[in-house]
């Protein structure tokens, strides 16, 4: 078999070859992040061109009903003079665009704004630049969120957890051992696993270590969350919508998009994108431990509905009766809870924020 003719594909052949079989984790992180040829550095990966499509490509309403939820929070918070608005992987700026335009219905809001978006891609950041050049607010962009000045904080993350590094640990004959990607005697890229290690086993919960051969256990570190729930926990708030699960279990769930269908996490390492669903059970117990309050999680389409979608659906469409297809297109695509594969089941809303700040909007309804 030929070896993949992508650009990063002979780095991560050498790296292997003098430093031996790469964890998940890691060759994720390069894929996605590799300064010269990460997939997330090199495009615009959104939209029909791309390979897939977020929920603020879907419909303003989305970005729209954040934007309030924003007001709101800030409204909890006691309305302070400046705060810093948050986005976390920020896409085209379409979100915060639409955001920004809802929040003129609180007036005071606008004003009190300072704008962060945490970006490390400069083709998308090039895209936000020119999507929020008439923004009214003062916009920065920084590479991690500790680079944001200090302050009332509210932070936002739509679909940006899914993409970090996931680690699996794989049951084996000889214990736990952590999956690796390896060169084939035809020089490509394959998994392995490593050693059995008693660190492994040991973050395995207890009741799963008797698992079957074969049986894969699924984690991402907490340092993100940690630093997340820190941040606001000491003032503001954060709310995190991404696709994952709330019943813990094994499994994984690591895919691969290449043109809006699933590809071989293999096959072009830098060409397509790499994503695994968020253990939402971990987020939440990552996040308190670090002192912040946890609200939720509940289903997208439970959060979506209780702050309006569906009445502002309606004055959309009566507003622009020639896109009744489209917005209705749209609302139901969003709040899609049909099957668990639908975006109203399988994505999660979940808050994080200062203790004393209280219940967050739509996030006390059931999943």
């Amino acid at each position: 078999m030929t070896p993949v003719p992508s650009p990063l594909a002979a780095l991560l052949r050498e790296t292997i070859r003098t430093g031996g079989p790469l964890p998940l984790a890691d060759w994720m992180a390069l894929c996605l992040g590799h300064p010269a040829h990460g997939y997330y550095v090199t495009r615009d990966p959104l939209g029909r061109a791309g390979d897939f499509v977020t929920a603020p490509e879907i419909s303003q309403m989305f970005g729209e009903l954040l934007g309030l939820w924003a007001a709101a929070v800030w409204q909890q918070m006691g309305m302070p003079g400046t705060v810093r608005l948050v986005e976390l992987g920020p896409g085209r700026g379409t979100m915060m665009a639409d955001m920004l335009r809802a929040a003129r219905v609180v007036p005071a809001f606008r004003p009190a704004l300072s704008v962060h978006l945490v970006e490390t891609g400069p083709v998308l950041a090039a895209l936000q630049r020119e999507r929020l050049a008439a923004a009214g607010v003062p916009v920065a962009w920084h590479r991690d969120l500790s680079e944001v000045p200090d302050g009332p904080a509210i932070v936002l993350a739509n679909e940006f957890f899914d993409a970090l590094p996931v680690h699996q640990a794989v049951k084996t004959r000889h214990g736990w051992c952590e999956r690796t990607v390896t060169l084939g005697p035809d020089d490509t890229f394959a998994w392995a696993t490593g050693p059995a290690d008693p660190a492994l086993a040991a973050r395995v919960p207890e009741f799963w270590r008797v698992a079957p051969s074969g049986s894969v256990f699924e984690w991402r570190d907490e340092a993100p969350v940690t630093a997340l729930a820190r941040r606001v926990a000491r003032g503001g708030a954060a709310l995190v919508i991404d696709y994952g699960h709330v019943d813990q279990g094994l499994g994984e769930t690591l895919q691969a998009l290449a043109g809006h269908a699933f590809a071989d996490p293999l096959a072009a390492p830098g060409e397509a994108d790499l994503t695994a669903h968020v253990d939402f059970v971990a987020f939440g117990r990552a996040a308190a431990a670090a002192g912040a309050a946890v609200h939720g999680p509940v289903t997208q389409a439970a959060f979506l509905k209780s702050l309006g979608i569906e009445a502002r659906a309606a004055a959309l469409t009566a507003k622009n009766p020639d896109r009744a297809a489209e917005i209705a297109t749209a609302l139901a695509r969003l709040t899609d809870t049909r099957t668990k594969t639908g975006m109203g089941t399988l994505f999660k809303a979940i808050g994080l924020a200062d203790p004393a700040l209280g219940p967050l909007p739509g996030l006390e309804t059931a999943p």
